[in-house]
């Protein structure tokens, strides 16, 4: 009976393990990326200076706050803030005066969060971070990472109960700007006016659940628009046609509902998140992402085939909120 659990465990740990690492990472640009590092002590100093106001020399076990603009994920436009907050440590190998003597070489350990939005305002979800700054990334990190070590270590919205891993993204991840280091005196209001650096970071994400395109009897769970007929190899899509999936896992929707509830039949409750059908690697046009009139957690994507998809079988994959449902194949004449 020992064996028999232990071999249940250990070929459980390998699926998990193997669908956490099917999660491919995305790009997070960033912009008026500034550092306020907490200089002052008289509190009525702080957020006061309308300009520039540049901190002492920075000395280890200094505290800060970092504020910066999301732009784009994976290369489209959001909207969103990242706000980190931590302490400088300064960990060498070999240190000089004043820096921290250790095993590794580490800058900083801070904590914070990212909250995503779509270009409407819609929020998204966020996702919460830890760990430390500056020194190599860990092992089994994206090959575009340059450099971090910081844990995801959970997300609301899309992103619920999310894990995974963050840092600089390759190349440099930062672009020069006006300034990056600030004092707490300044007034944060004019960070985007008096303006900071840029910065890309890699997004390694791992979904508590992804999204996925539900099958039937006769496979994927595609229809034609016209009369919802199933879509199969004797009855193919066709170029430019209107079909519908049946998907699962897109996340919370713009109306407000309790976890659990099913979709009411009366009204429609739109996903919140991005969403993205391909064929083919070709991003199709997306008409409506809704809740399924009746169901629970299962949802309704109209999309249109791409006029010059190549006929034959195309694969067929789902993405919301930057992560990606399991391919399926489609027949298209």
């Amino acid at each position: 009976m020992r064996i028999t659990i232990c071999t249940v465990l250990v070929c459980l740990a390998a699926s998990i393990h193997t669908t956490a690492n099917a999660q491919a990472p995305v790009t997070v640009d960033l912009e008026n990326w500034v550092i306020y590092n907490f200089d002052v002590s008289d509190p009525s100093r702080l957020a006061t200076n309308p300009a520039v106001t540049p901190p002492p020399t920075n000395r280890n076990f200094m505290s800060y706050v970092m504020i910066a603009d999301i732009t784009a994920v994976a290369g489209k436009p959001v909207k969103g803030l990242l706000v980190r907050r931590g302490t400088r440590i300064n960990v060498q190998t070999a240190p000089m005066p004043g820096q921290a003597i250790g095993d590794v070489t580490r800058g900083f350990l801070d904590d914070g969060m990212l909250e995503f939005l779509q270009t409407d305002g819609t929020p998204i979800g966020t996702i919460t971070v830890q760990g430390f700054v500056t020194g190599p990334p860990p092992p089994g990190a994206p090959v575009a990472q340059n450099s971090w070590n910081m844990a995801v270590t959970g997300g609301t919205g899309a992103f619920l109960g999310a894990r995974g891993q963050i840092g600089e993204a390759l190349p440099m991840g930062w672009v020069l700007g006006p300034r990056i280091q600030s004092s707490v005196a300044e007034d944060p209001s004019q960070r985007r006016i008096l303006g900071g650096w840029r910065y890309r970071m890699i997004l390694h994400l791992v979904p508590l659940a992804r999204p996925e395109i539900l099958t039937t009897s006769s496979g994927p769970a595609i229809f034609h628009g016209s009369d919802f007929s199933a879509v199969s190899a004797t009855n193919p899509a066709r170029r430019g046609e209107l079909l519908i999936i049946s998907a699962s896992g897109l996340g919370p929707t713009r109306q407000r509902l309790d976890p659990g509830t099913p979709f009411p039949a009366d009204s429609r409750f739109e996903v919140n998140s991005p969403v993205e059908v391909r064929v083919n690697g070709v991003e199709c046009e997306v008409i409506n992402k809704i809740g399924w009139p009746g169901r629970t957690n299962i949802y309704r994507v109209d999309f249109r085939v791409p006029e010059d998809a190549t006929p034959g079988v195309g694969i067929l994959q789902l993405t919301a909120a930057w992560i990606p449902s399991s391919e399926v194949q489609v027949p298209i004449r």
